[in-house]
């Protein structure tokens, strides 16, 4: 049993302390990027919004029992609806002012639309309409935050590479300045040349230095999406091949920033819908039971003690209403008047996205073939400048040459060594951006050795 603990805690470090890939880093930040859960919880009260609006097809059932000591002394005449003085009920009587009795109350009111002109449906559709579009922001939302995991991938790894091709650098300053050393302890330099190599030598260092802080940033970035630490990044991936040809199809309906602006504009229309239901008549059946109690009587003294504490006299009824809003109409046109205007608006922000879209996508693809044909030239670079400092440096050893050539020629190779590193990863860098502008990474990770 032993064994196995043991085994399973070796598996489980081992399991950490791998390199993490970049379709390892866009499913972390896919799933654990917070971003993305507030989508997914907007989805989420959406839903519940949809189940709100479908109880309105159940009938209404609303109950009351109230009981009240209070004093019966009733007036003939008409009064505005209020909610300051309470009602009573029965005819007036006389006597005196300070008499008071028991009263009672309860019932039930049950009242049911069988037939509303499409007017819940339509509420229902709206609801249904506003999820629709929070689920296409969701994806939007997941396609924005993984395109922003795989860049800081490979910005993180782009920025380990200038970090090696520096070192690289460094070793050969210092073997250079070993020569310039000894041939300066034999009067055949000057001890100029000495501390000038000792400079280039700082410079590149620091050169380093700034690289290393780019990793740091970089893979601070990183660790943000995927939401844990990150040590080590698998960059042999993208130093081993360039990725295949990206697909060379337009911007298409189903791009989830157009995907969620279409919804935005259905989810107007079906608000519009809803507002032109809002004038059709509403019907209900109504059915009623209740009873009443009450100390006070017409013909007679007020009984004491508990009368009216118990409702002694009941009440049923059934009955149809139809309720017409007659002044709505102006006030539901200016709402729908409102809608259209809005729908105009996000029509126009959808043709404004895809004009951005298919400029962004002109753009990506154009950087993609810079990208390759500048990743073709690197390492012709790299060897003809490597020819270059051979040659500098012999001709500096035969006292033909300067030690600035020299120089000169040891930071041109440096750089291109450096730029020879990243022009691998400007083309991943390059067809990432063209898959996002697409709307899809799944093409692109596939590519990812």
């Amino acid at each position: 049993m032993k064994f196995f603990l043991i085994l399973a805690l070796v598996l489980s470090c081992n399991a950490q302390d791998a390199p993490l890939t970049l379709k390892e880093a866009v499913q972390r930040a896919s799933e654990r990027y917070p971003s993305i859960r507030v989508s997914r919880e907007q989805v989420n009260e959406a839903a519940a919004s949809i189940q709100l609006a479908r109880t309105a097809f159940l009938p209404r059932v609303d109950g009351i029992a109230q009981v009240n000591r209070a004093t019966a002394n009733n007036v003939f005449g008409l009064m505005f609806p209020n909610p300051v003085i309470p009602p009573i009920s029965g005819p007036q009587i006389d006597g005196s002012q300070t008499r008071n009795v028991f009263g009672t109350a309860i019932g039930v009111l049950v009242s049911w639309e069988p037939y509303d002109f499409g007017r819940r449906q339509a509420d229902v559709d709206a609801v249904a309409a506003t999820r629709a579009r929070a689920e296409a922001a969701v994806a939007r939302t997941k396609l924005d935050v993984a395109a922003a995991a795989a860049d800081a991938y490979l910005t993180a790894v782009a920025a380990e590479q200038a970090v090696a091709a520096a070192k690289a650098g460094i070793v050969r300053n210092k073997e250079f300045e070993k020569i310039i050393e000894a041939l300066t302890k034999a009067d055949l330099r000057p001890g100029a040349d000495l501390a000038r190599i000792q400079a280039e030598t700082i410079l590149v260092e620091t050169q380093v230095v700034r690289a290393e802080q780019s990793v740091a940033q970089a893979k601070a970035l990183l660790e943000q999406y995927v939401g844990s630490a990150v040590k080590e990044l698998d960059a042999k991936a993208f130093l081993k091949a360039e990725p295949a040809g990206g697909a060379g199809a337009g911007i298409q309906a189903t791009h989830p920033q157009l995907l969620e602006q279409q919804r935005s504009i259905e989810e107007i229309i079906a608000r519009m819908k809803s507002i032109d239901k809002g004038w059709y008549p509403k019907l209900a059946l109504q059915g009623a039971a209740f009873g009443r109690g009450s100390g006070a009587r017409v013909n007679g003294p007020f009984a004491g003690g508990g009368y009216g504490l118990y409702p002694d006299h009941g009440n049923w009824a059934i009955g149809f209403s139809a309720t017409l809003p007659l002044m709505d109409y102006k006030a539901l046109r200016a709402r729908k008047e409102i809608e259209a205007q809005r729908q105009t608006r996000e029509a126009s922000r959808k043709e404004l996205i895809e004009r951005e879209l298919s400029g962004r996508l002109a753009q990506a693809k154009a950087q993609v073939d810079g990208a390759r044909r500048i990743a073709a030239l690197a390492p012709r670079q790299v060897e003809a400048l490597q020819s270059v400092l051979t040659q500098t440096q012999a001709r500096y050893r035969a006292g033909l040459g300067t030690l600035l050539e020299v120089a000169d020629a040891q930071r041109q190779l440096t750089q291109a060594e450096i730029d020879a590193a990243l022009a691998q990863l400007s083309v991943w860098r390059a067809e990432l951006a063209v898959a996002h502008t697409q709307g899809d990474l799944e093409p692109f990770l596939a590519r990812v050795p």
